[in-house]
């Protein structure tokens, strides 16, 4: 079984993720029975779903730190894939995962996604 999830795109979002290839037709979350992927834009993140350790609903995101292209928090070496600044979940993994470099050597303990049901998504990797 597969659920995909859309991002929720808040209006001031739009124009900075157009100009980076991130539209609602290029921006969704899939969970199979087996995998977590993710699609922003250009970007992609795979893991399998026995890979996540959890997942918490964060908020109130800063615009200029998350609009337009996926983000590397310096803080963490988390990443956001964001299109609203008003809610998403972070999901966070057993061993870290590459998703914004094609090469692979950059790896996320975490990513942060701003889907549109965000508690679905939760109960989806929960299963």
């Amino acid at each position: 079984m597969t659920q995909e999830f859309e991002f929720a795109f808040e209006g001031r979002y739009r124009l900075p993720a157009l100009a980076f290839g991130v539209t609602p037709g290029t921006a969704r979350v899939l969970v199979t029975d087996d995998e977590l992927l993710v699609r922003f834009g250009p970007w992609r993140l795979r893991t399998p779903v026995a890979n996540v350790a959890g997942t918490q609903v964060t908020s109130a995101y800063a615009f200029y730190r998350t609009a337009g292209p996926a983000h590397l928090s310096l803080a963490d070496r988390g990443v956001t894939f964001a299109t609203n600044s008003r809610q998403g979940l972070c999901v966070s993994f057993v061993e870290s995962v590459h998703a914004i470099e094609p090469t692979g050597v950059l790896r996320h303990p975490a990513a942060t996604v701003t889907v549109a049901e965000v508690e679905a998504l939760a109960a989806a990797l929960r299963r």
